[in-house]
Formats: C-alpha cells, sequence, structure tokens
C-alpha cells in the first residue's frame, strides 16, 4: 500500500540517486511548483500549442508504419529527425536527445518506440497494415514528446530536457532495464524520469496522479505437466496430463482467494494451454504459462512458491508431475511523492482535472526508471463519458483520438516542470545545512 507522503518524501543527489527531503524540501518543492514554475509552464505550453499539427501528422506516420520491438530503428530515427536531432546515436536502438545545456542536471521524459504483434481493426484511412499496431498508444506517446522537446528547445525550460525514445516496452528483454544504468543515460545527469500514458479508464480532460505504487511487479511463469501418453480408448494404461493440468489450473485459483491477504492486490492468470496434436491421442505432456502480478514483495516470493508445490502436489494426486519455472519481470511501479504533489500543482495550471490516482495490476518496465531515479508515470484520459464497452489497451481496435497529442504533451510538459522545481528544491535543502 502507499506510504503517506509526509513520511517518504524523496529529493535528488548530486550523483542522481534518492535521498529524503526533510519537511522544509517537502513545502519548498510544493511552493516552486506554484509561481516561479507557472511562467515557464505557461510559455512553453504555448509553444507546444504551436507544434501540435506537425505533432499530429507524426502520430498518423507512425501509426501507419509501427515497429516491433527490438526492430524500431526506423520509428526511433523519424522521431529523432522531427525532434530536430536526425543524426543522434543510436542507444539500444532507441535515442536520447537532450534540449538545453550540455551538462549539468537534467529531467528525462520517457516515449516508448514499440508496437503490439495484432493486427489493427479501425476504420482509419492511416491504420496499419503490417500486422503489428499501435495499440497500446505509443504512436501519441512520442507525437506528445516532439511536441513538448521542440517547446523546450524553442523557449527553454529550467533545466535541460532529455527526450528517452525507448525500446522494447513490450517484448523482453526490457529497453528500460537495459537503459538504467547504461553509460548513455548516466551521462545526462538525469535528476528525476517523467511518463504519461494514456489510458481508457480516465475520462478526456482528466489525469490519474497519485504517490506510491501504481502498477505491479509482472512475472511469466510456465508450468510443464508430465504424465504418460497412449491410445484415447485405453485411458488406464495412460496418466493423462491434461486431466491432472486441469486440475492443477483450478487449484492455482485459491492461492489469491485463500492464501493472499485479501488487502493486498494480487492476480495469477494461466493464459495459455498447449497439450496434444490429435483428438485419439492422450499425450506425454501439457504446458501451461501465465502470470503472476503483485504489489508487495513478500506476497510476489510466496506465491512463487507456492505456485510451483501447488502445481506439484496436485499433479502428483494424478501420478504426474509438474514443475514451474519463473521469468521475473518488472519490478513495482512507485511514484515519487515529492513528483507527484509538484504535478498536480502544474497539471492543474495546464487545464486538467486532476483525479485519485489510478492503481492498476498491469505492469510498464517504467517501473526500472523508478529504481534509480525519482520517477512520475502520469495516465491521460482518452475515455468518453457514457461510453461503455469501448476498446481498451492491446485491443486490436483501441485508437485514441488526436486530440489526445496535445493532451499528453501538456501532461508531459506540466510534469517536466513539476520535476524542475522539486530539483531545485532539493538542491536548495542541501545548500541550507
Amino acid at each position: 500500500m502507499a506510504t503517506p507522503a509526509a513520511l517518504t518524501t524523496w529529493g535528488i543527489t548530486n550523483n542522481g540517486h534518492r535521498c529524503r527531503l526533510g519537511r522544509a524540501g517537502v513545502t519548498a518543492a510544493r511552493r516552486s511548483a506554484a509561481a516561479p514554475a507557472g511562467t515557464a509552464l505557461a510559455a512553453l505550453l504555448q509553444a507546444a500549442d504551436q507544434e501540435l499539427p506537425a505533432a499530429v501528422a507524426l502520430r498518423r506516420e507512425l501509426h501507419a508504419s509501427p515497429e516491433l520491438g527490438g526492430h524500431e530503428t526506423r520509428t526511433a530515427g523519424r522521431v529523432a529527425a522531427a525532434l530536430g536531432e536526425p543524426g543522434a546515436p543510436s542507444v539500444t536502438t532507441g535515442r536520447l536527445l537532450r534540449m538545453g545545456a550540455a551538462g549539468g542536471p537534467s529531467v528525462a521524459i520517457r516515449a516508448e518506440l514499440d508496437a503490439l504483434p495484432l493486427a489493427e481493426q479501425t476504420p482509419v484511412a492511416w491504420a496499419s497494415r503490417n500486422g503489428a499496431s499501435h495499440s497500446c498508444g505509443h504512436d501519441v506517446h512520442l507525437a506528445a514528446l516532439t511536441a513538448a522537446g521542440l517547446a523546450v528547445r524553442r523557449v527553454g525550460g529550467p533545466l535541460p530536457l532529455v527526450a528517452v525514445l525507448q525500446p522494447r516496452e513490450e517484448s523482453q528483454p526490457s529497453g528500460a532495464q537495459d537503459l538504467v544504468g547504461s553509460p548513455q543515460l548516466e551521462a545526462q545527469d538525469v535528476r528525476a524520469m517523467i511518463g504519461v500514458h494514456v489510458h481508457p479508464h480516465v475520462a478526456r480532460g482528466q489525469v490519474s496522479v497519485g504517490p506510491g505504487p501504481v502498477n505491479a511487479a509482472y512475472d511469466e511463469v510456465t508450468i510443464t505437466v508430465r504424465g504418460h501418453g497412449g491410445h484415447a480408448a485405453y485411458p488406464h494404461v495412460t496418466r493423462d496430463p491434461v486431466i491432472a493440468a486441469a486440475h492443477v489450473i483450478l487449484a492455482l485459483q485459491h492461492l489469491i482467494s485463500r492464501r493472499t491477504d485479501p488487502m493486498h492486490s494480487a492476480v495469477l492468470t494461466i493464459g495459455t494451454v498447449q497439450a496434444g496434436a490429435a483428438a485419439n491421442v492422450i499425450p506425454e505432456q501439457v504446458v501451461l504459462t501465465g502470470s503472476l502480478r503483485t504489489f508487495e514483495p513478500a506476497d510476489r516470493a510466496s506465491l512463487r512458491l507456492a505456485v510451483g508445490t501447488t502445481a506439484g502436489a496436485t499433479a502428483e494426486a494424478y501420478e504426474c508431475t509438474a514443475q514451474a519455472t519463473f521469468t521475473q519481470g518488472e519490478p513495482v511501479l512507485d511514484n515519487d511523492p515529492a513528483l507527484a504533489a509538484a504535478a498536480t500543482a502544474c497539471l492543474i495550471q495546464a487545464g486538467f482535472r486532476v483525479v485519485e490516482s489510478l492503481r492498476s495490476c498491469g505492469s510498464d518496465d517504467f517501473a526500472y526508471y523508478c529504481t534509480r531515479y525519482p520517477s512520475l508515470m502520469m495516465f491521460a484520459g482518452v475515455g468518453q463519458p457514457g461510453e461503455t464497452g469501448a476498446p481498451g489497451l492491446h485491443h486490436p481496435a483501441f485508437l485514441p483520438p488526436e486530440d489526445a497529442v496535445g493532451d499528453v504533451a501538456r501532461a508531459m510538459l506540466a510534469g517536466y516542470v513539476a520535476a524542475c522545481s522539486v530539483v531545485a528544491a532539493g538542491r536548495a535543502e542541501r545548500g541550507q545545512r
């Protein structure tokens, strides 16, 4: 569960790591996000408005020709060119582009380059036809970052802005995990990381922002159930792994409802079942794959152990065996309290209604930045009032409206200015000691 902001509010040390801010630092962070930051934000928002027509055109271009994780070279180059640096060097198929002074502390904004392996189902003329789809809104994020970055280039900002064009958010190995701690990103002296993601569960004109955990940790599990196959007409001389696997799936469900504190959010899903190749053959094995999502580190460890124990014991009851293996994914996405507090004031100035934090068991590799830098993920609404049953994230018919490019750009700039104020407040407090 989230800890009260007053108890765990963080600043930034000279080397970019987290440090606790005292009460004076918290107060300074909030105050500095009001008046002085307001002037800078107003100028940046006005400049970004002038960039929106080109940004919307870029969104359409990126949407029509998406690239999957690990193959985003063209997308990265196109966005880098739109930001005025076509020759920006590649960093694990992504790009880092700096707006402002070449040295000193900076604030970074992340946008994702990759698409999903889905055949798009939208009616627009600029829909993708190549079997991949920007059904998670990454095209909107990239276009918005170009508008925000060019605004900072045009009028300047309190600190340099680093545009992080990140590869492989939707696939492994994680692009964020590769970037965090890399020499290229370390050289940017990043003091805070900002992310904005479109979300259909938040209404248009609203932004969800709050301190503490907002996305779950994610692990993938593979369970292999082995038996003794044979002819379907003679089941008594086999040990059927399909029956055993079916009972394993059912038995796993009690781990959330009866082995997990009901006040702790957790989800265990079996997503695929692979067994056999013929209707009249009992196979030798069944392979199950699924996902485990948790917020509490203790739950993550205990549930991983319990999945293996439960699967093995259940399969044994049917004279089969079961082995579970886990691939560890993203950690919990933990929003920095000081950034969340400062961003709220800036988002209101930018014309948004700030709503209660959206906390979901979804995951995002932005969480890796949270382990290294004070970080903030905000969710910009694209939902329409009264709309029910509309396609959501990762659905092939999901298509945020074009106005979302401007909304996300404004939210990015609000987060950027807020982060600059928090960095300044932290440095001011250290100077007082």
